[in-house]
């Protein structure tokens, strides 16, 4: 089940060709991989601890001084400049339990074992950020939360416009 929030004072500026995408369920990894006839990848741009921002710890409910791992890439379809720039913020709690793989999946895109033989709870977050507008999933996942964070570039719109998809 997945719920969709999307912040209505913007919704003047987004195109229907990226409304379909920032709504869309299941693996954003796949639905890239399909886009781009095969080509995909995954560049981690860092990986560190660091204390949940307060709105992230209520969304999910933790403690406000929580410490999580947060892990931040950009994801390539087949063009040479980056389709979507991802965060992921996996708590303490969480990589205490099966979302421990999360942390070393080196370039391998979190999707591939996220929707592996499962469709995880989704509550969905729909904002604009200066970098573009962005999806916030919070993920439960074998018993584990955690939030995936995907900023569709301008690189992709203009993919999207071009080919008019």
């Amino acid at each position: 089940m997945q719920k969709n929030q999307l912040n209505q004072r913007y919704n003047d500026d987004l195109t229907p060709e990226l409304k379909k995408w920032l709504c869309a369920s299941g693996s954003l990894t796949q639905q890239l991989t399909d886009l781009a006839h095969g080509a995909f990848s995954v560049k981690p741009i860092s990986e560190r601890y660091r204390q949940m921002s307060r709105i992230d710890s209520q969304w999910m409910k933790m403690p406000a001084a929580h410490i999580a791992w947060v892990r931040e890439s950009l994801l390539y379809g087949c063009e040479a400049q980056p389709w979507v720039q991802a965060k992921s913020i996996f708590p303490i709690l969480s990589l205490q339990k099966k979302a421990r793989i999360f942390k070393h999946i080196g370039k391998q895109p979190i999707g591939r074992f996220l929707f592996q033989r499962t469709t995880p709870q989704c509550e969905r977050r729909i904002i604009r950020l200066n970098e573009g507008w962005t999806r916030q999933s919070c993920y439960t996942w074998h018993g584990c939360k955690f939030i995936v964070q995907e900023t569709f570039l301008p690189s992709f719109e203009a993919y999207l416009q071009h080919h008019r998809i």
